[in-house]
């Protein structure tokens, strides 16, 4: 078989899944939804794009902000887009679910006359298939005519061009329309038609996968062992049958006379918070290993790890995991393991979750509130000055660096909230800060319960919060600094938001530069993962040196470092900046007020107008963008996921 640009293509439903965050109630009592891209094919997409295939999906979506959702998605997760089409007349499909127990986990489809639903064979490229080494089908997308013909069209030419056919059998009675709206979790209800339909499809399979109930469904007896066989009549691909929390079994052969628990594949002993999404979770990580040549067994291992993982989590698709955090797993994994409470599989599974690649930061900071309330109340101005003067900071910026991905701002919710509502959708790294200023010990802007006020910030703003601290700061300052850094981790891990943690000594110790790699060291220790810190300059290589091991040692997942500027001259920048050069993980600059301070000075005082301030920041900015592209060569290659590839074992 010649060499294909894919490895796999995933056909099939696609839609967008609001899962309840209230857990252990009614899906009539649950009062919040999470979303999440959903659907066996997309949800698999996803999942093997992570263990590291290159894969695609044949979709519909509709031609509204969902469909964008779900198209934006998948392209940050790098599934392959270009035969997902949207549908100008159809809605993509939702579904409502809610999380009783493990168990219990009821939803509603709201799939009538969906867009992947009129997903028809022309809608089918055949060299598009034949770019695949396999494809993907699912059950749901045999249900109706139209889709079922796309499907069938689809199995032709992979058959004609030597491609793999694996089909999840993915079995939703009410999508067939074997069971009410409201028994959506119902998994089995037998239907001949049904059967028929299936077993159609099984000649031209080479791998096919399902749970008890689809493969009852697809054999056309209640039996397992029955059901089985009449697979095996129709078809030699090989046979995984899913068995939850017990592992897997699989049938490459003939089908033996009793299933004997020794031939089971064992699963992990873990606790199980959501079983949606199993199953997806299972084929993405049979798939990871068995398309890559692993053999079935150790694929099964593979699969079962990436099925256990994604239980313990709410959702199904941003619940998969990546190749790194996946070996961690497989190798902690224990009886009375509890994933959840793991913090460094937590941050290797945020560090999994997909990130723009920027070749450097040039951060303009006016996140300011303190400072700019005492200079407007200095010139008798008020909180719209304020806003106005942001406003002002953020066109100034925008003619230097535009929408472009080294474009970068750090900006406040209390008088840059128009900034922000700017910002999203945008190209631009930006953050937004979450610490009440001034204080210390830290506390958060918005009062105590930082989980619910992140709980209103959208995906895209990163969580900026500034500590002052010191290794050598008194017990009860210490305590309550890392009580609070950890509460605003635990939020942080509940809303998957991106946290930079920004650390300044205190103002009489700020010569103390070894302080910060100590604090650095200590936050780790706390179990706080940054995605990004913001430091204070330093103009001693030695130092830099010392914080990129302590970083690379503790978090070989950090994003990077930003440096800040605390209102500096352009020479103390230029040698901080020189200093840091030689530095992967100083990615770039988050500096305020050596750009704005002297025009938000003269514009507070009525010395200058809007196009004056503006065109001095725009100089300013302009400036220090100079010194920092003075000290790194333009060639310098960018070290944005190079730290990544480390083993993935926690730290000491």
């Amino acid at each position: 078989m010649t060499a294909s640009p894919l490895d796999i293509i995933c056909l099939g439903r696609t839609s967008v899944d609001l899962y309840g965050q209230q857990l252990g109630g009614r899906l009539e009592d649950t009062r919040t939804f999470a979303r999440y891209v959903g659907g066996c094919p997309a949800n698999i997409a996803i999942g093997t794009a992570r263990l590291g295939l290159k894969s695609a999906l044949i979709t519909r979506v509709g031609d509204e902000q969902l469909g964008n959702f779900v198209l934006e998605t998948l392209n940050a997760e790098g599934v392959d887009t270009s035969h997902v089409m949207r549908d100008p007349d159809r809605l993509t499909a939702l579904v409502i679910l809610g999380i009783r127990d493990a168990a219990r986990i009821p939803h509603i489809f709201y799939r009538s006359d969906c867009a992947d639903m009129a997903l028809e064979a022309a809608h089918i490229d055949a060299e598009f298939i034949a770019s695949a080494r396999s494809l993907l089908l699912t059950g749901t997308h045999l249900s109706r005519e139209g889709v079922a013909a796309a499907s069938l069209a689809a199995i032709d030419y992979a058959r004609s061009a030597g491609r793999k056919v694996i089909l999840d059998i993915d079995y939703r009675p009410v999508l067939w329309g074997m069971a009410t709206n409201a028994e959506g979790e119902r998994r089995f209800a037998a239907g001949a038609a049904i059967t028929e339909r299936l077993q159609t499809i099984l000649p031209h399979c080479d791998l096919v996968v399902g749970t008890e109930e689809e493969v009852h469904i697809a054999g056309g007896f209640e039996d397992t062992l029955s059901a089985l066989r009449a697979i095996r009549e129709k078809t030699g691909a090989l046979i995984i049958l899913k068995q939850g929390p017990a592992g897997c079994m699989i049938f490459e052969k003939g089908i033996p006379d009793q299933l004997d628990a020794s031939a089971r594949i064992g699963g992990y002993p873990i606790e199980v918070f959501n079983t949606l999404g199993a199953g997806d979770g299972f084929l993405s990580g049979f798939l990871g290993a068995w398309l890559k040549g692993t053999d079935a067994e150790a694929s099964a291992r593979q699969a079962n790890a990436c099925g256990a993982l994604v239980v313990s989590r709410h959702g199904c698709a941003p619940a998969m995991p990546d190749q790194r955090e996946l070996a961690y797993f497989m190798e902690t994994a224990r009886a009375g393991y509890e994933p959840r409470k793991d913090r460094w599989l937590a941050r290797l599974h945020r560090a999994a979750a997909p990130q723009i690649d920027r070749p450097q930061i040039l951060a303009l900071a006016f996140d300011h509130r303190s400072q700019f309330e005492a200079l407007a109340e200095r010139h008798g101005k008020g909180p719209e000055d304020i806003r106005a003067f942001k406003r002002l900071v953020f066109r100034a910026a925008q003619r230097v660096v535009g929408d472009s991905r080294e474009g970068a701002f750090i900006v406040d919710g209390r008088y840059g909230a128009s900034v922000l509502a700017d910002l999203a959708g945008s190209n631009c790294w930006f953050a937004r800060p979450i610490e009440l200023p001034g204080s210390r010990p830290l506390a958060f802007e918005g009062g105590d319960d930082v989980a619910g006020v992140l709980a209103d910030w959208p995906a895209h703003q990163i969580v900026k919060c500034l500590v002052t601290y010191h290794p050598d700061d008194p017990a009860e300052i210490r305590q309550a600094q890392d009580q609070s850094l950890k509460r605003l981790y635990d939020a942080i891990l509940d809303t998957g938001l991106q946290l930079l943690i920004e650390v300044l000594p205190p103002e009489d110790r700020r010569d103390d530069q070894d302080a910060i790699v100590r604090a650095i060291g200590a936050i780790y220790d706390n179990g706080v993962y940054p995605d990004w810190w913001k430091l204070p300059p330093s103009d001693d290589p030695e130092i830099w040196r010392k914080i990129e091991g302590v970083v690379a040692e503790r978090d070989p997942c950090c994003n990077g470092i930003v440096i800040l500027g605390l209102n500096a001259p352009d020479d103390e920048l230029r040698r901080g900046f020189i200093a840091a050069s030689g530095i992967d993980l100083c990615r770039g600059f988050a500096i305020g007020r050596s750009i704005f301070q002297s025009a938000a000075d003269a514009w507070f005082a009525g010395r200058i107008d809007d196009g004056e301030s503006m065109r001095m920041i725009v100089e300013n900015y302009t400036r220090v963008i100079g010194l920092w592209r003075e000290a790194h060569a333009p060639t310098r290659q960018s070290p944005s996921r190079t730290n990544l590839e480390q083993p993935a074992l926690a730290p000491e």
